[in-house]
């Protein structure tokens, strides 16, 4: 990992801190809709998973169970989806969402289909406290 890293400022906009992994920095998404979390490798100029050398690329896999996880087992989904897309946002992040049946969004993507709906105070407050324990971090 270089030292020139930065967060892209529309993921810095988009969402909350939440912890620091080895590689990653998680960052819960400003949606209220969905339990939905940001991965984003600490390695300047990654644009895509080719862009990580193999260990950190095991070491993403590895971060992206543990995000999985915690979501799973915090809020008991339907389904999880676990995405790569960087069509917007070059710089290479890793989404993992929480998913029901009666989701805005479901049985869609969940981009473009329903309006994000920004956390409360309150709720935030809670959602991160909640996460940060089931990722004991």
């Amino acid at each position: 990992m270089k030292s020139n890293w930065h967060l892209h400022p529309q993921l810095a906009d988009d969402t909350h801190p939440l912890a620091q992994f080895a590689l990653c920095e998680l960052r819960l998404m400003d949606d209220a809709n969905y339990p939905w979390l940001i991965l984003v490798p600490r390695v300047e100029e990654a644009v895509e998973l080719l862009d990580l050398d193999a260990a950190q690329r095991h070491a993403l896999t590895d971060e992206i169970d543990r995000a999985s996880h915690a979501l799973r087992d915090l809020f008991r989904p339907h389904k999880l989806n676990v995405a790569a897309l960087g069509n917007l946002v070059p710089q290479l992040h890793v989404h993992v969402i929480a998913r029901y049946e009666d989701d805005p969004a479901w049985p869609r993507p969940v981009w473009g289909t329903a309006a994000a709906r920004p956390y409360a105070a309150e709720m935030l407050i809670e959602r991160i406290a909640r996460l940060r324990e089931a990722l004991h971090v």
